[in-house]
């Protein structure tokens, strides 16, 4: 019988070429790990040459199938399970980029602790690697495997740290709330399949489509299934009310890791989600559509609020990721509006706003964690006191990295949010566009807090004798990318917008 099956089975056609970057982040990883376990203590720094080199070569040859997807057009990969597209390779960019930043900030990190090891660059690159699974997911299965996969190697990121309770703590605490998000998922998934018979996402639009005008008797469990998967991938994103974990983990956490859970762990959660929504369930837009409205204006008014009376900088931070979600959101909103046909601006702006904010959280946590100094004790505001004169670049840098998050003109955090706003505009969602501008003028006030403890905010006694903030180099080489970044995006963001433009058409198999 074995025999006859084997000979009988047809497995899918792999297009290995289109899967390199996916590829070379599970094999980096895998053999980073396997690799440095078998073999003597490496020399400083390579290990975060090698995860640099890693991620690097998977941005680059994501880049290389972007041009393949421009004269090919895009198509799916494994019996239709993946989706090769300009949308799933923007956002493998952006991942990538994501781990090249953590990887520079880690390894000073790991070094000033004490703990430098391969166990934290390999887990970037597996965290990675699932990230792009569910940017690339055409199948719900296939998405909550690659859920599971970044969600892992997150809770052992978030515990990394080995010697500080506040680590172990924030690991804890993730890993239980995100095992229930992730069961809330997963039965979202088998309510959707026992009311389509499907799980790929093409089969599901066919099928949802051809309910119309005809008996939905199954409207209750597709209702309850599409709402438990808002309340799996909500909880990634950090949208209101599902944020409660954010501000403890963030904190405890190691903040270079924050950093990169703010970046990759966005990009592939909001890819996830826009996929999900905009392409499976396009014909429910009607159900869908007011939920995102609520949880985007939830998001940005408590977000905003809370972060403006914090008085830990990561936590601060932390809030400021949460009110950051509602602005994305508001770009899926303005997405659902015209699911199905023309995604308009909502697309394309929400998936732009994932990479820019990444790039300024990987550097604001990366400012952070060098003013938190050894064993990262110090992360209130009071750290920040004698900054600016003791360390004027790093002072400048964070306070563009601020200004930009805020929303400021000629950054690239203004084209983010007028990205967005212009999107909801242009979808006449008035309502949400006003209360994303209201939000982001209350979120102003904490930045404006943060810099004015570190430019204005006169020395206490003792200041003096706390350990000075060290600026390795390849933390400093991070910080100078993402406020170069920043700032040429802001004053030149066209090529950027036009390959953002470009993601609207995704591939349904």
């Amino acid at each position: 019988m074995s025999g006859l099956l084997a000979q009988t089975f047809q497995g899918p056609e792999v297009a290995w070429f289109s899967l390199t970057p996916l590829l070379i982040l599970v094999v980096g990883g895998t053999v980073l790990l396997v690799v440095a376990a078998l073999t003597p203590q490496w020399p400083k720094g390579w290990y975060a040459f090698v995860t640099a080199a890693v991620a690097g070569a998977a941005g680059a040859m994501s880049m290389v199938l972007w041009d393949d997807v421009t004269d090919e057009g895009p198509r799916t990969l494994v019996g239709g399970s993946l989706a090769l597209d300009h949308f799933a390779l923007f956002a493998t960019i952006a991942i990538a980029v994501a781990v090249l930043l953590a990887t520079l900030i880690t390894d000073d990190h790991l070094r000033r602790e004490g703990a430098d090891g391969p166990e934290v660059h390999a887990m970037y690159l597996l965290a990675a690697a699932g990230g792009v699974v569910m940017v690339s997911a055409n199948d719900l299965i296939v998405l909550f495997l690659g859920l599971e996969t970044l969600s892992i190697a997150m809770y052992v990121l978030a515990a990394s740290h080995r010697t500080r309770i506040e680590s172990k703590e924030a690991g804890l605490k993730y890993f239980i709330l995100g095992g229930f998000s992730s069961a809330f998922f997963l039965y979202g998934i088998a309510l959707v399949y026992g009311a389509t018979g499907s799980t790929r996402l093409a089969e599901i639009t066919t099928v949802l489509a051809g309910e119309v005008g005809t008996d939905r008797g199954g409207d209750a469990l597709l209702l309850v299934g599409i709402g438990l998967l808002l309340v799996g991938l909500a909880f990634k994103v950090s949208a209101v009310p599902f944020h409660v974990w954010t501000p403890d983990v963030y904190q405890g956490a190691p903040s270079p890791v924050t950093g990169f859970m703010a970046a990759a762990g966005k990009v592939a959660a909001f890819a996830a989600l826009l996929r999900v929504l905009v392409t499976a369930l396009s014909s429910r837009v009607d159900d869908w559509r007011p939920v995102v409205w609520v949880l985007a204006v939830a998001t940005l008014v408590i977000g905003s609020l809370l972060a403006a009376v914090q008085t830990d900088i990561k936590r601060m931070l932390a809030y400021s990721s949460v009110s950051h979600a509602g602005f994305i959101l508001v770009g899926v909103e303005a997405a659902g509006h015209l699911a199905g046909d023309d995604p308009g601006r909502g697309i394309s702006s929400a998936l732009l706003y994932t990479l820019l904010y990444g790039v300024l959280a990987s550097g604001s946590f990366a400012v952070v964690g060098l003013v938190a100094r050894t064993g990262e004790q110090h992360t209130g505001l009071g750290a920040l006191r004698g900054l600016s004169r003791n360390r004027p670049l790093l002072a400048i840098g964070f306070t563009v990295l601020l200004l930009a998050q805020a929303g400021v003109p000629l950054t690239s955090g203004f084209i983010a949010k007028f990205g967005v706003i212009q999107a909801a505009v242009g979808e006449r969602s008035y309502a949400v566009a006003i209360i994303a501008m209201v939000a982001a003028v209350i979120a102003a006030f904490m930045y404006l807090r943060i810099m004015i403890a570190m430019w204005i905010t006169e020395p206490e006694p003792g200041d003096a004798d706390r350990e000075p903030v060290a600026v390795p180099f390849a933390t400093g080489l991070a910080i100078t990318v993402a406020v170069a970044f920043t700032l040429v995006v802001g004053v030149q963001p066209s090529w950027l917008i036009d390959a953002s433009r470009e993601v609207t058409s995704l591939a349904l198999g």
